[in-house]
């Protein structure tokens, strides 16, 4: 039973108190309602809803006392009710055929009822069974309409107020099948070196052959302050009540400054806040779709999204501490940072809750990502390429909780990544984090890769909880020059941190992280960026997220970061970022 039904049928209870039979009890109804007033500190309803509430008709009226289960002859307001149920028609049960006589009841509850009662006997008169309603009925309803007269005026007004509420919001709102939210997300960043920094590649998007002067950059300015915004607009629209066709657009203009020391392939990975970045192609502030899918549930168990850009960041590698809008929020702790080659694809995704312990989705990509150029990318809307094509890849994840409150997942994910002049890597090249050719400077073809990661989350305490990944990843590397052999470029990554919710105030979220966001195993030849000199780059991170309301939220976090570029003798690198947020 809902809300509104549990204080409708209270307020058909005040009526037996009300009335005792409308004459029948020797006590005064208004003594009655004297009595009835310590309930009012036992349930407190109200009086808006009270008058919404008898504006719904949506519970039955019970046409005989016998229908009502848990009334007996015996009991000291039978006659009062029989009189009610019969002559009046006022009355209503709950669902499941009781009336629960004795439960406590507030001042409004009372003038509720009292003002069904009023309605019932005022259409009786008008349409001319007066003779239904006795003399002393209409003395004992006056007597009781002038003790709650404020009451009932209340009511009458609020129920005036909600109609004219109700009129204006059908006249202005936005669809009666679509709700509009937005985030958005203003940052001031800032990054600094404690020295020359050394990276790889002409710029952060190109390589260099590795004998060229170029091949190399040496970086001895720190970038200036930046201040930038990330705006998405989420259109949500229901067809059935249990289906949903999103629509995301995007707009933004970051270029996080940390980018400046990243070798080529290297852009937005450490020290780069998630929602530090422009997010679209072409001029940074333009309107661009970041999703679309469609959400249906198959069963009571089984749901299927389909969409020409579906978000695979939805569905897979989720942490309760490390989700962007809350927890650790940099692109290297939000996700592992071996997948995926996809961030936005076309296909779908099959999600089955097995049971509340076991879960296991299953998706195929082909990638389709807002922030990527048509012309290069965008392949599974481009006809020479296709959906089948590379770039896509193949994700399955099984979700574990053993006990409550301890989340395991294990994930498996088979990529297949075009080679685009000659070599994988950047955007699409997960699990390579970098650029990787032939070792020799030469062109290698399409290349696969088999990803293999476990993802936990655990809550301790109320106050307290542990999350981390791990993943190891293998590339194939096949080069044109047939001459030239083939291999594998082998990488792992690990990230461990601590949680504390609610420090400082309910609902804040203080998360500290360690990580090692590539560490070449082997392979390291083949890497043309990427690979820096063997070294193994590390990061220490701390974010606080702290809800000022339940939509605005500040966002102050700190980057160290070690060993940057894989170069073992770069300085440390420091990141600073206080993140605004907004959501409606």
């Amino acid at each position: 039973m809902d809300n509104r039904q549990f204080k409708l049928v209270a307020a058909t209870r005040v009526l037996i108190c009300l009335f005792a039979g409308l004459g029948m009890s020797a006590r005064s109804p208004i003594v009655i309602a004297e009595e009835l007033k310590p309930s009012i500190s036992e349930v407190k309803i109200q009086p808006v809803q009270q008058a919404q509430l008898l504006q719904t008709g949506e519970i039955e009226q019970v046409t005989s006392v016998s229908q009502l289960s848990d009334v007996q002859p015996t009991d000291w307001a039978f006659q009062a009710l029989q009189s009610l149920v019969e002559r009046y028609g006022c009355i209503a049960g709950y669902p499941d055929g009781t009336y629960r006589g004795s439960r406590a009841l507030t001042r409004y509850e009372f003038a509720a009822g009292l003002n069904a009662c009023l309605d019932r006997v005022n259409e009786l008169i008008a349409t001319a069974t007066a003779e239904l309603v006795t003399k002393n009925d209409l003395i004992t309803l006056q007597r009781l309409q002038e003790e709650f007269a404020a009451e009932l005026a209340s009511l009458r007004g609020r129920v005036d107020a909600l109609e004219v509420q109700t009129s204006e919001l059908e006249a202005n709102q936005f669809s009666t099948t679509t709700k509009l939210t937005g985030n958005i997300f203003v940052n001031v960043t800032g990054a600094f070196a404690d020295g020359e920094v050394l990276a790889e590649g002409e710029t952060v998007f190109r390589t260099q052959p590795r004998t060229s002067p170029n091949a190399f950059r040496r970086i001895t300015e720190d970038p200036n302050i930046t201040l930038s915004n990330y705006v998405f607009l989420n259109f949500t629209t229901s067809f059935t009540g249990k289906d949903s066709l999103v629509t995301q657009l995007v707009t933004g203009n970051g270029d996080s400054p940390v980018n400046r020391f990243a070798s080529a392939g290297l852009y937005n990975s450490f020290g780069s806040p998630y929602t530090d970045q422009t997010g679209v192609t072409g001029t940074p502030g333009s309107v661009v779709l970041r999703e679309l899918f469609y959400n249906f549930p198959i069963g009571e168990s089984l749901r299927v999204v389909v969409g020409p850009r579906v978000n695979w960041y939805r569905y897979f590698d989720n942490n309760r501490f490390t989700f962007y809008l809350t927890g650790a929020g940099s692109f290297n702790s939000s996700g592992s940072t071996l997948l995926n080659a996809v961030d936005r694809g076309s296909g779908a995704a099959v999600l089955w809750e097995i049971s509340d312990r076991l879960k296991l989705n299953v998706a195929y990509l082909g990638e389709n990502t807002e922030f990527l150029t048509s012309n290069l990318f965008n392949s599974s809307s481009n006809p020479s390429q296709g959906l089948f094509s590379p770039t896509n890849t193949l994700t399955a994840e099984l979700t574990v909780a053993p006990i409550k409150n301890l989340n395991l997942r294990f994930l498996y994910n088979r990529s297949h990544v075009r080679a685009i002049a000659g070599q994988v890597g950047g955007a699409i090249g997960e699990p390579i984090y970098g650029f990787a050719d032939d070792g020799f400077d030469g062109s290698i073809n399409n290349a696969t890769g088999d990803t293999y990661a476990f993802n936990f989350d655990w809550l301790i305490t109320d106050g307290f909880g542990l999350f981390g990944r791990y993943a190891y990843g293998s590339t194939n590397i096949e080069p044109l020059n047939v001459s030239r052999p083939n291999g594998e470029v082998n990488a792992q990554t690990v990230q461990l941190g601590a949680a504390f919710p609610d420090l400082g105030k309910e609902g804040a979220l203080f998360t500290l992280s360690y990580l090692i966001p590539f560490s070449v195993v082997d392979g390291r030849n083949f890497l043309v960026s990427g690979g820096g000199d063997g070294g193994t780059q590390y990061e220490f991170e701390a974010t606080y997220f702290y809800p000022l309301t339940q939509n605005i939220a500040l966002v102050p976090a700190f980057y160290w970061i070690g060993n940057a570029n894989n170069f073992s003798n770069n300085p440390n690198i420091y990141v600073g970022n206080l993140r605004a947020q907004f959501s409606f």
